[in-house]
């Protein structure tokens, strides 16, 4: 069961940080921190594809491959959740990784928001086997999903959804020091 750590709520929109499984999550789109050709064998990809079916890796074959920073969109086969956004991270040491994360999470949510979705999820994207640091990137994601946000007309909700504790606290830790504007 996923748990709601923390929530804020920003003109409008609400944005939580969840531990827990994100194919679990009850919400418009989840976001798959995909590889650029869009092969979902392992880490969270591959639990996306276990828990949605094939069906999801067969869109996206279609549709690779996707450019560092951007996004593209499947349904969510059998998952909860009824689309998948995969969108492309950078892998550390590639070069300009802060730019290539900003992009990858703006281009998740702006392409949530054109769908008319209300709710996504989204993980730690390049955190894990793409190394990006986790404290940085954690403060990255968060402060790019809070300033998305509030361009988007449909979006009313942001999730950060991490299984892993120790990155859950990280996104806890920026939220509570974030500097909100309003």
């Amino acid at each position: 069961m996923n748990r709601v750590l923390f929530e804020k709520k920003l003109n409008n929109r609400l944005i939580r940080i969840v531990h827990g499984d994100i194919t679990l999550e009850e919400v418009d789109a989840i976001v798959n921190p995909a590889n650029k050709y869009l092969s979902h064998g392992g880490g969270v990809a591959g639990a996306i594809v276990r828990r949605g079916g094939q069906i999801i890796q067969e869109e996206s074959s279609k549709l690779a491959p996707v450019e560092v920073g951007n996004a593209v969109i499947t349904t969510g086969g059998k998952l909860p959740a009824k689309y998948v956004i995969h969108t492309v991270g950078p892998i550390w040491g590639e070069g300009n990784e802060e730019e290539k994360l900003r992009s990858a999470v703006r281009s998740a949510i702006l392409l949530a928001d054109k769908k008319e979705l209300k709710s996504l999820s989204i993980p730690a994207i390049s955190t894990g086997i793409f190394g990006y640091p986790k404290r940085e990137g954690t403060w990255v994601i968060l402060d790019e999903a809070i300033k998305t946000l509030q361009d988007c007309r449909h979006v009313e909700e942001v999730r950060l959804c991490n299984i892993d504790q120790e990155t859950c606290n990280l996104f806890l830790e920026h939220i509570k020091t974030f500097k909100w504007s309003s």
